[in-house]
């Protein structure tokens, strides 16, 4: 495994002014390296999903800073600009609201297929298909609105456009939360088989089944603050902090921990 691709230094973000300031982020660093998965796990409210913004570069830190490949992901103001567009792309946790309900799943990720690579217009659809296959959406699904496909599908459809720009880092947002256990199996394994092909993935989750059938190290987020982070096992195994000990033994879904 190569060095960091994505490192975070001190990232903090505030809401608000005055008297009515949210501190959702608090001195927040953690890096990931090419082929990594790492965690981010907390209970709503904690900050995670403020924080994976901030990485995705759609939230910009009151203060400290995100780097991609050693370099700041802000170009004039503005994140990933260039060749940095494709490298990191966010999957979200309600896969409905992320998809056009007025086009089509091939619609959706031929789009993206147009919009990252310009020289491949006349065979989108066929990447599309492909990219769609390998995420097990049938050629007959493709061709149907997200209201009619399943919470599973269309979180896969998601995942599919995300890829549809060969990142670098995929950050996932409760990929798993809104759709039932056997496509949260499905959608994990297609994880793993990412990481197998040298994708780098930012697991957030409340869940801590999940973080731990896929991550190599997790970090817990406790009102914006890490209050842990180490080799995932580690962590399960002997948690150092009195919040990790209660997440671990209240959080439900532990069992999808087991599977192979």
């Amino acid at each position: 495994m190569s060095g960091p691709l994505v490192v975070a230094r001190s990232v903090n973000v505030v809401f608000g002014s005055g008297g009515g300031m949210v501190h959702a982020v608090k001195d927040a660093s953690l890096s990931v390296s090419a082929g990594e998965a790492i965690g981010i796990v907390g209970e709503s409210g904690s900050g995670k999903s403020t924080f994976a913004r901030v990485l995705a570069g759609l939230q910009r830190p009151t203060s400290g800073e995100v780097l991609f490949s050693n370099e700041s992901i802000y170009t004039k103001g503005k994140a990933y600009r260039g060749d940095k567009r494709r490298e990191v792309q966010m999957v979200f946790q309600d896969p409905y609201g992320s998809l056009n309900p007025r086009i089509t799943a091939l619609s959706a990720v031929s789009e993206a297929v147009k919009l990252y690579n310009p020289g491949s217009r006349n065979d989108a659809q066929e990447q599309s298909l492909a990219l769609l296959a390998r995420m097990g959406v049938s050629e007959k699904d493709s061709r149907k609105k997200p209201r009619q496909l399943s919470g599973g599908q269309r979180q896969r459809v998601s995942v599919a456009r995300a890829l549809s720009a060969n990142p670098s880092v995929l950050l996932a947002d409760e990929p798993t939360s809104a759709i039932d256990q056997s496509a949260q199996a499905q959608l994990l394994n297609l994880f793993r088989g990412l990481l197998g092909d040298g994708l780098s993935i930012v697991l957030v989750s409340h869940d801590l089944g999940v973080i731990r059938y896929l991550t190599s190290r997790v970090y817990v987020l406790k009102s914006g603050v890490f209050v842990e982070e180490g080799p995932t096992g580690e962590v399960f195994d002997n948690p150092q902090h009195e919040y990790t000990h209660t997440l671990i033994n209240s959080i439900p879904g532990r069992h999808v921990a087991d599977r192979t």
